[in-house]
């Protein structure tokens, strides 16, 4: 059985037991969330804005932050350079439950 669930504006495929990187989330380690279920598939498919009586139950694991990303800006004969960096931050959460 396995969930399609949304959180940080973005759509993910989850199963019971996986772990996933997620934009970051309000919550401390240890503690456990509900998120909002788009999709339910087994036995049988459940599909709707969001499915009623459905629930994807998830504990957050911790917080971190991604690789740096650089970007560069450059038009030639202007003498216009510009360099950036960003590192997005992330929550780690385990799928605890689906259904």
């Amino acid at each position: 059985m396995f969930a399609i669930v949304k959180t940080g504006g973005k759509q993910y495929r989850v199963a019971e037991g996986d772990v996933l990187r997620v934009e970051k989330l309000d919550a401390d380690a240890g503690t456990e969330l509900e998120l909002p279920v788009l999709m339910l598939a087994g036995d049988d498919v459940k599909v709707g804005p969001q499915v009623d009586g459905a629930t994807v139950k998830v504990e957050v694991i911790g917080h971190g932050r991604g690789d740096k990303i650089d970007v560069y800006k450059y038009k030639a004969k202007t003498n216009y350079r510009r360099k950036i960096g960003h590192r997005q931050d992330y929550t780690e959460v385990r799928v605890k439950s689906v259904g």
